[in-house]
């Protein structure tokens, strides 16, 4: 499964692109007003980061607002992936840029209904919002489920791409149904690392390295 940031912030994508496991990023309206920074040159710099695609958001609402929009992003880099609405309007703009060759990312996917015309219409990624559906009384990862079984029934493909992860277990459940992605905030991914058997294990290896009196 790919890993992907959600985030605008330039120090924690150079953080985990370092690491080797940065596969692309995602961004939204609202992380680039909580960074400050104005949108294309923080968008260039992100895509200088990292050689996977970049989710670059339209915010017009119709069809030649984001097809202009589309023209101006995907000239800031070769893998700006422009993400779109899940709306009558989204998915014709991703049928038209799909067909001219760029990467599209459908976004606000809450149902498998939205993600089957996600993918009839040609999109790179669907962007199902597990945390937020979980947090209006469905189950997210039902939902992944449902797509992951509708995309291999038709060979869609598609990739889905997990988004408002919010803690490890979504992770963990989203890579044993098969996701193709997840995107999460920083401190998500980061935070995979830790166990606390782990830390004890590192805190007793020093512990008799010390009674040792060596140093490497």
């Amino acid at each position: 499964m790919k890993f992907f940031a959600d985030t605008a912030e330039i120090s924690d994508i150079k953080e985990l692109a370092a690491t080797g496991l940065l596969d692309g990023v995602t961004t939204n309206p609202s992380l680039i007003a909580k960074s400050g920074r104005d949108f294309k040159e923080l968008t260039k710099e992100i895509c200088g980061i990292v050689k996977g695609p970049v989710s670059a958001e339209v915010v017009a609402l119709d069809h030649e607002g984001m097809m202009r929009e589309a023209e101006i992003l995907r000239k800031i880099a070769d893998n700006v992936c422009i993400k779109v609405p899940m709306t009558i309007d989204g998915l014709k703009t991703c049928k038209a840029l799909t067909n001219d060759g760029s990467m599209v990312n459908v976004t606000l996917c809450f149902s498998a209904n939205q993600a089957l015309l996600a993918a009839k219409a040609g999109a790179t990624f669907v962007s199902p919002f597990v945390g937020r559906h979980d947090d209006n009384g469905f189950d997210g990862m039902e939902l992944i489920g449902d797509i992951r079984l509708i995309y291999d029934n038709y060979d869609f493909r598609t990739e889905i791409l997990v988004a408002s992860v919010r803690h490890g277990i979504h992770v963990l459940q989203a890579a044993k149904i098969g996701a193709d992605v997840m995107t999460a905030p920083p401190a998500v991914i980061k935070g995979l690392v830790k166990h606390v058997l782990t830390d004890k294990g590192i805190e007793g290896f020093l512990a008799d390295w010390a009674k040792t009196g060596q140093s490497i």
